[in-house]
């Protein structure tokens, strides 16, 4: 589906104030969508491949009839999506979203790839950063999905840090329920990351 008025070349379709600074573009290419970061771009809706895998590997682990999921970051919707999927009937899912216009665009112009996925009565959202979701909950969640920036290797915002630092993946552990799982969208293998998580259970 293309937006109308959207050509092959790159066209600006909106632009949405970030809390604490920098911006995020929704550009259109005739049928294809990304969101960059300033100029940076975060995704894009030709390949959805990666953010798919995050939620299937992370719901082949989980056990249980009700899980309860949070997603950390709205995007384009082809992780909740995925989660949906596998999701079973009595379980439920958050998506924290920071960014009010991501929602917004969700409804608008990338309503044809959300569908019906905010209208599931499984799935709740909540507009805030999900590092907070994170720190005020402890024990509630069997699984924790974060695609938030481009992973903890490759920052572009560097408020998220405080998601991928020693500190942050020991509030995600505390906001697991036992034997719960973190799953996180990285774009390279990072080492020293790994090596964290490793260190923190």
């Amino acid at each position: 589906m293309a937006v109308e008025g959207c050509a092959s070349t790159a066209v600006l379709i909106d632009t949405a104030d970030i809390p604490g600074g920098g911006q995020l573009h929704l550009v259109c290419h005739g049928e294809d969508f990304e969101i960059l970061f300033d100029d940076e771009q975060l995704m894009g809706s030709w390949d959805y491949r990666s953010e798919e895998a995050l939620a299937t590997l992370a719901f082949e682990r989980l056990r249980g009839t009700d899980p309860r999921v949070l997603i950390g970051g709205l995007g384009m919707g082809f992780t909740l999506a995925a989660a949906r999927s596998a999701l079973p009937l009595s379980g439920t899912v958050v998506v924290a979203e920071l960014v009010p216009k991501v929602v917004t665009w969700a409804a608008g112009p990338l309503a044809h790839i959300f569908g019906d996925s905010l209208a599931d009565p499984r799935v709740s959202l909540e507009i805030r950063d999900v590092h907070d979701v994170i720190v005020e909950r402890s024990a509630r969640f069997d699984a924790i999905l974060l695609d938030v920036d481009n992973g903890p290797d490759a920052l572009i915002n560097l408020a998220n840090e405080r998601l991928y630092c020693s500190w942050g993946l020991r509030a995600a552990y505390s906001a697991l329920r036992p034997g719960g799982l973190l799953a996180v969208w990285s774009a390279y293998p990072d080492r020293s990351f790994a090596d964290r998580l490793q260190e923190t259970g």
